[in-house]
């Protein structure tokens, strides 16, 4: 699969997809990099064989610096954000777990995509930063979106220096969700995965789905619209129906994804 890409690596093994931004050592997003991106994403939506995504980048100083700056200039950008935008897309619509392993500085558009998952875990010598400011730009997704990770006070002080934060502040302020050392992050890592492997495939897409689509709705909505996401939908399936079954028997599930 991953001889059909130039930048990246793609690989499906025991349910886990990996795919592997591989443009060390600063793993530049260039148009080309996030367009087999996005379509490596939409890929894996329809790929039986996995059930888990992990997104990582080649190499452990950066684990990328964001888009090209020259993209930036005005002649590029607009084609630049379709395909960078496309991908944040992607990450939502693919419709299973998205993990992003970090190492290094995860910097301006590496930062975005890295939060825009659903879990992240980063070694704890690992920075995150939104320094478009610098360069005059604005960091798009991170405007729109970091700040129901963070907070409107941090966001607004994160874009306004451009500063880059450490992975223990980003995991005190709810930006990613671990930093650990070095030497335990695949461990950290194959720990998380089997984790998931104990449950259901379609429980993990139903629970995402839920989440995403709650998201921005007020209260009573968001409860309306996972109890609907429930009801018309999950416990219709037959995984449902045996995750009841075997409690009830005192068993452990026998889970089919369907």
């Amino acid at each position: 699969m991953g001889s059909r890409y130039s930048n990246i690596k793609v690989e499906v093994s025991d349910g886990v997809c990996t795919i592997l931004v591989n443009r060390p050592p600063l793993n530049i997003l260039d148009q080309k990099t996030l367009t087999e991106l996005q379509k490596a994403l939409q890929e894996m939506k329809t790929n039986g064989e996995a059930n888990i995504i992990l997104l990582k980048t080649a190499g452990d100083r950066f684990f990328s610096v964001g888009v090209d700056v020259e993209q930036h200039l005005p002649k590029y950008a607009p084609k630049t954000l379709e395909a960078f935008n496309n991908v944040f897309e992607a990450i939502v619509d693919v419709d299973k777990p998205v993990i992003a392993v970090v190492q290094g500085s995860a910097l301006g558009g590496g930062c975005e995509i890295a939060f825009a998952c659903d879990v992240v875990i980063a070694v704890d010598s690992a920075k995150f930063g939104q320094p478009e400011i610098q360069v005059g730009a604005v960091p798009t997704v991170a405007a729109a979106a970091i700040h129901h990770l963070i907070g409107q006070k941090r966001t607004f002080e994160l874009l306004y220096t451009g500063d880059s934060i450490s992975a223990e502040k980003a995991e005190q302020i709810g930006l990613i969700n671990h930093a650990v050392p070095a030497d335990q992050l695949d461990n950290t890592v194959n720990e998380f995965i089997t984790k998931l492997r104990e449950y259901s495939p379609i429980m993990l897409r139903y629970i995402r789905r839920a989440i995403y689509e709650s998201l921005h709705l007020d209260f009573m909505a968001a409860i309306e619209k996972s109890t609907e996401i429930y009801l018309d939908a999950l416990k219709n399936t037959e995984d449902a129906s045996e995750g009841l079954k075997a409690f009830l028997e005192k068993r452990k599930p026998e889970w089919k994804g369907k």
